[in-house]
């Protein structure tokens, strides 16, 4: 499966079962290391406790190894990327005692840009259905479209019920028109190409990407954390990451391309 669409989307990760365990990969390309982890997703039951969460983790394997060809979560030696990461998911997969096929792949490069949309579709007075949603929200992410630039993370902030912004879920509710807020994050096709070409090389596959910014917001902070307010600055080796969470929601990300080997 290529990475890169026509439409200008990237791939979304594929629903998790919610009555049987899922195995998934994750590789992580930063400049001082490379990353490969693999966990089984066991089902739970909700509860007060970590409330939204609908899986537990379980690690079945780790593999790391220094970076090679990576600058600023770029490609800029293909050989050396290749082989960092052959090494990486060999040393996970020998853990698990599992053979990857595809990876969900994190990335800070690209020139990450973050941007807030809106927009809003006719209903004509039926109540609000899924599909409604879809086109509001399809259609919100279409306004970051840009040439040589993918959409990586489309996410509603708040929707709009015929003018009334204190909507939280509008399905089944009635009006004329649905608005939504979006903050979509994009990047340059460029470094996605390049990336999922040293993945291809390795004989993997790109099942969807994450950005880093995002990823790191989700593992660090806490629901009342993303819920007051707060900002999450992950230093790697040559890029940093800042993401912003507000009222538990994805506002806004960006990265530039200076880390911890510019200042230690």
């Amino acid at each position: 499966m290529t990475l890169l669409r026509k439409d200008g989307f990237l791939p979304r990760m594929k629903p998790l079962s919610t009555k049987r365990p899922t195995i998934v990969s994750i590789l992580d390309i930063g400049s001082s290391k490379t990353c490969c982890l693999i966990a089984r997703l066991k089902p739970r039951e909700a509860s007060q406790v970590l409330p939204g969460r609908t899986h537990k983790i379980e690690i079945l394997g780790i593999g790391h190894q220094r970076s090679r060809g990576i600058k600023s979560g770029c490609v800029v030696d293909l050989e050396g990327a290749e082989q960092s990461i052959r090494l990486a998911v060999d040393a996970a997969e020998r853990m698990a005692g599992i053979t990857v096929e595809s990876l969900i792949v994190s990335v800070s490069s690209g020139r990450l840009t973050s941007e807030a949309y809106s927009a809003d579709i006719a209903l004509g007075g039926h109540p609000v259905e899924d599909g409604d949603i879809a086109r509001v929200l399809r259609a919100g992410a279409s306004h970051a479209l840009a040439s040589e630039r993918s959409v990586v993370h489309s996410i509603p902030i708040g929707y709009t019920l015929d003018g009334d912004n204190r909507v939280l879920d509008p399905r089944g509710m009635l009006g004329e028109k649905l608005g939504v807020d979006m903050h979509v994050v994009t990047a340059e096709n460029s470094p996605l190409r390049n990336i999922e070409l040293c993945i291809n090389r390795a004989h993997l596959s790109v099942e969807t990407v994450v950005a880093t910014p995002y990823a790191a917001g989700l593992a660090a902070l806490v629901d009342d954390e993303a819920q007051m307010g707060c900002a999450c600055v992950d230093m790697g080796g040559g890029t940093t990451t800042l993401s912003i969470f507000m009222d538990g929601r994805f506002v806004f990300a960006d990265a530039v391309a200076i880390g911890g080997n510019h200042v230690t």
